[in-house]
């Protein structure tokens, strides 16, 4: 069957796209689309044009595979030559979106004369999540259309717009029936059969007349640290800025030269590379696909706190109820209030409507007894991070929970094989390790122990999705994959204290790199005294001392660095003379230090580590480790993750590195995975 098909509704041509899943504009559709709309040009009876998808979506994009790859059919016509043969009609035509309307979809509805769509329906330009700008016009058309100040977020960002907004900014000519899309956009059709004239997007000048030019180095300066580093978004400001100052026809192959580079550049490629690295990661080797789903329509949390708190949040907001235990009433009553709070908030910047903060809340039964997560089809504890409290919990849930229930733990580090054991169901144990603030971060580390069930593993990849998070499937070892990572990064940074390069500087090299922030600015965010005890303190360790000195991070005010009540952070000279008086006791202050050598010692240990967690098994792919290591640690997107930014830069280059710099890791062991790939000049793609 053609992928495109049409039928008529009196004088009205619809031209349906059955391309599933998501309508993707491959060579098929666009050829269809042009045949379409000379079947309309060559009959007399036809007056109006509806273009319409089947399935769950309008058109979502051009079909990615096809980026950066050789043309598989070079005689298809391209998406420029589709757009302008709409645009160019004679006969109106109207998109009726349902859906999504994304990057080229969003092209194509910019080409007919008009757009109608469902409330639910969502419209956006999201290249620039791929590295890429709008390379069919979507640049010069949507400022022709919505103006400039409009325009320049959408472009930008890549976040799609709902159709009420769609409206009100002029995308959307009139919003339909959710069920009767066909029919009002028919109806709509014939309302405008019989006008002089259509509006051509390519054409209008109404709304970017009179741009201010100083508009774009404002929007430039207002957003520079949301897009710093990023090189699509530059060129996206660049290319509608052409639009208020160039005619349509100058304007496209103007934008066309602005796409090119960024296709055939590193950071689309990485870009790219993530889009389907996170499409992977929900793939588990050995499960089958058949695998039974438990459902989980309530859950238990243990500890309200700010950890227990966000992971309530996440459940909540997906309508799912949540029992959220404390030993306490005041701390139990101190989480529930913050919850509250941050719904609250959250409604006060407009990102939820007041009545879903009570919709959540609703959702919410605090308690003091275990015995009330009896009915619990998954219980999650986020208590404190010692093995025989964890151990001791398990012991009591397992006792309490229904048979089928999933137990969790949110342990960052400890050994979940051993957490089981003290259990009767090992195989319904498994780790959920959420990073925090858990509410908001979108990484979630899912722990798989030596005997974790296949549908205990299924079940949370499944839920994971449900709550809005992007998963990974870990094997047990101390750190699982990324606190395992980090910690080589760490031990790196306490070793340059003692060399006397201070904080400040090795945190800077991170935050050029493209870090939200370096790894004493971490360690303060964090809290200095995680894992610290008054009896095992070391006053070797600079750490161990500003602990003592109660410099314990942002929450006493005072940790490397030092903090304003606004938190707004200086350097310490008191930290710094400490750091110095160090290195000069233990004879080991360097001033001969390059930036490029820290950038080294910071960076080339992490990806050693995820070379032996490969070899061990701990992590299924090598893009399982960037997924993680994006979203949950900030590593740059732009550089495609860890692995990926290693492959660019040469694992012979890696390898180099650890070498030259082997006597400031003495028990450094190099992956024989990451030797062997370096030998045969290979990445870990």
């Amino acid at each position: 069957m053609s992928v495109i098909t049409t039928h008529r509704e009196g004088e009205v041509l619809v031209v349906v796209s059955d391309n599933p899943p998501v309508n993707a504009l491959g060579a098929a559709v666009r050829d269809g689309l042009v045949a379409a709309m000379k079947e309309a040009a060559g009959d007399d009876g036809v007056k109006a044009v509806v273009i319409r998808c089947d399935g769950r979506t309008f058109f979502a994009g051009a079909d990615i595979t096809e980026f950066g790859n050789p043309n598989p059919n070079p005689n298809a016509v391209d998406l420029n030559t589709v757009i302008n043969t709409i645009e160019a009609s004679a006969k109106p035509v109207v998109a009726a979106i349902h859906g999504t309307a994304l990057g080229g979809g969003l092209e194509v509805a910019l080409g007919c004369h008009y757009r109608v769509a469902v409330p639910s329906a969502k419209l956006g330009l999201p290249e620039v999540k791929l590295g890429l700008i709008p390379g069919a016009g979507g640049t010069q058309r949507l400022p022709r259309v919505v103006g400039v100040e409009a325009a320049l977020p959408m472009v930008t960002s890549g976040d799609p717009i709902p159709a009420k907004l769609g409206a009100t900014i002029g995308l959307i000519d009139e919003i339909v029936g959710e069920d009767s899309l066909e029919a009002d956009a028919v109806a709509f059709a014939r309302s405008v059969i019989g006008m002089e004239s259509h509006p051509v997007s390519s054409a209008r000048a109404d709304k970017i007349a009179g741009t201010d030019p100083g508009a774009f180095d404002a929007f430039r300066q207002a957003n520079a640290r949301r897009l710093r580093g990023f090189d699509a978004p530059e060129a996206a400001i660049k290319a509608v800025e052409i639009a208020t100052s160039h005619p349509f026809s100058e304007g496209l192959p103007m934008e066309r030269a602005l796409f090119e580079p960024l296709l055939a550049g590193t950071q689309s490629a990485a870009l790219r590379h993530l889009f389907f690295a996170e499409r992977a990661a929900n793939k588990i080797d050995d499960i089958p696909k058949d695998t039974p789903i438990l459902p989980i329509a309530k859950v238990g949390v243990i500890g309200a706190g700010t950890m227990g708190g966000g992971i309530t949040m996440n459940f909540l907001s997906a309508g799912i109820p949540v029992t959220m235990v404390e030993r306490e009433q005041a701390p139990l009553d101190r989480g529930v209030a913050t919850i509250r709070k941050n719904y609250e908030n959250t409604a006060a910047k407009g990102r939820i409507k007041p009545e879903q903060v009570e919709q959540a809340m609703g959702l919410l039964t605090p308690s003091l007894n275990l015995e009330d997560l009896a009915d619990c089809d998954l219980v999650i504890e986020a208590v404190f991070e010692l093995m025989e409290i964890k151990k001791d919990v398990f012991g009591k849930l397992d006792a309490i929970c229904k048979p089928g229930a999933i137990l969790a733990t949110n342990t960052s580090y400890l050994d979940v094989n051993e957490i089981a054991a003290s259990t009767s169901r090992p195989e319904a144990v498994l780790g959920l390790h959420f990073f925090s603030p858990a509410n908001v971060m979108r990484m979630l580390e899912v722990v798989r122990g030596a005997k974790t069930g296949a549908s205990a593993l299924a079940t949370s990849m499944k839920l994971a999705k449900t709550i809005g998070k992007v998963a990974v499937v870990a094997g047990v070892c101390h750190g699982f994959i990324g606190n395992r990572i980090l910690a080589a990064r760490q031990t790196q940074g306490e070793a340059m204290l003692m060399e006397g390069i201070l904080p400040a500087r090795v945190d800077k090299v991170l935050t050029d790199f493209g870090f939200p922030m370096g790894p004493f600015q971490m360690a303060d965010l964090a809290g200095l005294d995680i894992g610290w005890t008054k009896e095992t303190s070391d006053p070797t360790r600079v750490r161990d001392v500003l602990v003592e000195r109660d410099r314990r991070g942002q929450k006493t005010g005072a940790g490397f660095y030092d903090y304003a009540a606004d938190r707004t952070r200086t350097e310490s000279e008191e930290v710094n003379a400490l750091i110095l008086e160090f290195a000069d006791k233990a004879g080991t202050r360097r001033n001969d230090v390059t930036d490029e050598e820290i950038l080294e010692r910071l960076l080339y240990p992490m990806i050693n580590e995820a070379g032996l967690i490969l070899e061990e098994g701990i992590a299924q792919r090598a893009s399982d480790i960037d997924v993680m290591y994006v979203h949950g640690y900030g590593w740059p997107s732009y550089t495609g993750g860890p692995m990926f930014w290693a492959s660019t830069t040469g694992l012979g280059k890696v390898v180099a590195g650890l070498e030259k710099h082997a006597d400031k890791w003495p028990d450094l062991k190099i992956s024989t995975l990451l030797k062997d790939k370096a030998a045969k000049g290979e990445g870990f793609a």
